[in-house]
């Protein structure tokens, strides 16, 4: 065995390798517009800019939302493709966010502000590495907490929404300071959300869904001028969604257990000896 090849083998060995081991460039454009996105919102609120750097993190869920689907419609899917998501998701819905909340409302708060910001951050780098160890056994249709792009759409949402009203972030602080913690903690939360994933396009449904469809897309239009507002709504009432579902989950569990629980003695049951 030659252990030193000459310069242009060694070149052709290179070569082939990275043939073999080369990266698709569609998904990863994709990813890294969404990374991007996360950078320029993180610049935009060190310069004060924080309606663009809020309006940058739901472009980020946009792209997010579109690089595992073109990898999969293309069939360009990916060992490489899934760890460079991860990188991207954290620096947009994880430290993008957090930076916002803590430059927009929350570094006045001394050390209470940079602590709700640092769970955030933790809380979103949990969510992704616990997600990526249980992709493979986790239920398809439920998110296992809140999804890093819906916590950090709620707290962007909140501040694009208040910066149409001129409001700033010290004046309701307490209120971002909750918002921010609690969106970290439900990340790592067991509550489940709804994720979307059994949507079948190729299937035929029934025509109300249609309807349906069409009456939601005139409701987003007519409420264009609205839309910081809109999306925050939509943010606020899919984050209480799982705690919704997950308090239906809990009675239904108590519910079938009490069912099937063995009578107690003396419940009236004729073997108890009661009258």
């Amino acid at each position: 065995m030659d252990l030193y090849p000459p310069p242009g083998r060694h070149r052709g060995l290179l070569k082939n390798r990275f043939r073999r081991h080369g990266i698709y460039w569609l998904p990863n454009l994709i990813t890294s517009g969404a990374m991007f996105a996360g950078f320029y919102a993180i610049v935009q609120a060190m310069n004060g800019r924080f309606e663009l750097a809020a309006m940058a993190i739901f472009v980020a869920m946009v792209l997010d939302g579109l690089d595992g689907r073109v990898a999969r419609f293309t069939r360009t899917q990916s060992a490489f493709g899934v760890e460079y998501d991860s990188l991207s998701d954290m620096v947009s819905f994880g430290l993008a966010p957090a930076l916002i909340a803590y430059v927009w409302a929350l570094q006045g708060m001394g050390r209470l502000g940079w602590v709700a910001a640092f769970v955030y951050c933790l809380g979103a780098a949990l969510r992704l590495a616990r997600f990526n160890t249980q992709v493979e056994v986790a239920d398809k249709r439920f998110f296992q907490g809140m999804p890093s792009p819906a916590a950090a759409c709620l707290v962007a949402g909140l501040v694009w929404a208040m910066n149409e009203y001129q409001i700033q972030g010290r004046d309701i602080r307490w209120l971002a300071w909750s918002v921010t913690l609690i969106a970290g903690l439900t990340m790592v939360s067991n509550v489940p959300y709804y994720s979307g994933k059994d949507i079948n396009l190729r299937k035929s449904v029934p025509f109300w869904v249609v309807v349906v469809i069409a009456f939601t897309i005139g409701i987003v239009v007519s409420f264009s001028n609205t839309l910081p507002e809109l999306l925050f709504g939509l943010s606020v009432a899919y984050a209480a969604s799982g705690y919704g579902y997950g308090a239906m989950r809990y009675f239904e569990r108590r519910r079938a257990a009490r069912r099937h629980a063995p009578p107690r003695p003396g419940s009236g049951d004729p073997g108890s000896g009661s009258a």
